[in-house]
């Protein structure tokens, strides 16, 4: 049965991006373990209006697992300490009676920070404007049931396009790769007849793309899989790996 916990809330308040930011602890009382914790946060902003202070920035839109707006680091984890959730399917029956829960942005050169908990993360979408699409003529499109694809590429197709470009792999991985991101946008095509045109060019321009932005290199620890809330695994990344070589070897 969920119950009334007290708890405190240690949150990295940062002005702007060129500002020095610093953690600020808040206590928060009588908090139902029913409540998500992007609840908690309201209640902690709507006590922080009340008191005549500035309330936390933080990103959130859809509050059902979809969109991957509500990027935290909580206690050392992306999304918190549950595993295949976002932050937004957080609940605080996860935390007990007079805990102490760390809230940061994530962390990463391709994500600087906007304000407070909030990032920007317009890099990924730099990326898919890169080559994450399908080129068609409109007009004459053949019925995609017509187009007979194995089943097997079809489930592992769909496996990839799970991917909600959250960003919690970058925030979880040492290197702040976004890899696993990448990877899973080149595989949802790579794996379909209607991605292999455009196979070569894609996965270089892409992968172009994420270097530039400052993202670092994969060394393969396995983090992103462990902390990505849609298990998209790593066996994208050698996928990936695969599509860049051969696009590499036609040049």
């Amino acid at each position: 049965m969920d119950k009334d916990i007290n708890i405190k809330v240690k949150v990295w308040r940062q002005k702007g991006p060129k500002e020095k930011g610093r953690f600020e602890t808040y206590a928060l009382k009588n908090i139902s373990q029913g409540s998500s914790f992007l609840e908690m946060l309201d209640i902690l902003n709507e006590q922080l209006i009340n008191e005549g202070k500035i309330p936390v920035a933080f990103d959130h839109d859809c509050r059902e697992g979809i969109c991957g707006m509500c990027s935290l680091y909580i206690n050392g984890h992306p999304h918190g300490p549950d595993g295949e959730i976002t932050t937004c399917q957080l609940h605080m029956r996860s935390f007990n009676d007079g805990d102490t829960i760390t809230i940061e942005p994530w962390r990463s050169a391709g994500f600087p920070i906007i304000k407070d908990l909030v990032v920007d993360r317009t890099a990924f979408e730099k990326i898919m404007q890169a080559g994450g699409y399908v080129s068609v003529n409109t007009g004459g499109i053949p019925d995609a049931n017509a187009i007979p694809i194995p089943r097997d590429k079809a489930e592992l197709a769909m496996d990839a396009a799970a991917c909600i470009g959250c960003g919690a792999c970058v925030a979880a991985c040492k290197n702040g790769s976004a890899m696993l991101f990448v990877a899973a946008k080149v595989s949802q095509l790579a794996l379909l007849p209607q991605g292999r045109p455009e196979a070569a060019r894609r996965a270089k321009s892409m992968v172009a793309k994420m270097d530039e932005l400052g993202f670092g290199n994969c060394t393969n620890t396995g983090a992103c899989e462990v902390e990505c809330p849609k298990n998209i695994s790593i066996s994208n990344i050698a996928r990936l790996n695969r599509e860049f070589l051969n696009a590499k070897f036609k040049d």
